[in-house]
């Protein structure tokens, strides 16, 4: 399938590619199918591209990029919630604040995108952990 977008130009999808967000995503509730793309200009970053508003593209990266000692635990309702059976089939992902200057490009280590890579069905979590915050400096080094 195709998706006119916004700001990504044209992008091919199938339906296997379309990840659920049950409850949304904070700030854009009502929206529940998003994909994955990988971002045409740096590989460092991903666009999770609603499919329902073809505005909206999320950029997002990897908190190991930032953060290599990044960790959380989610707990057995959320596991469940999620139908994780195995790490795995887990992929975490994080929002960026993109800007201008490299060193002002922020990642929000208080939010990781949790996706179920086989059942793709994903929600944002928001972590008790105070030592991750909303805007940490991507291209800092460790927390």
């Amino acid at each position: 399938m195709e998706l006119k977008t916004k700001y990504h130009g044209v992008l091919n999808y199938e339906e296997k590619d379309v990840i659920i967000f049950k409850k949304g995503i904070p700030g854009f509730d009502k929206l529940e199918k998003f994909i994955l793309v990988p971002a045409e200009e740096n590989s460092l970053f991903g666009i999770l591209q609603s499919i329902e508003d073809t505005d909206i593209g999320i950029v997002v990266a990897s908190p190991f990029n930032a953060c290599k000692n990044y960790e959380f635990d989610i707990d057995d309702d959320k596991m469940s919630e999620l139908n994780i059976k195995d790490n795995k089939d887990v992929l975490v992902v994080n929002t960026v604040t993109l800007n201008s200057k490299l060193e002002n490009i922020t990642i929000n280590l208080k939010a990781p995108i949790v996706i179920n890579t086989n059942d793709k069905i994903g929600e944002q979590l928001i972590l008790d952990n105070v030592d991750y915050p909303i805007k940490y400096p991507l291209f800092k080094g460790e927390v």
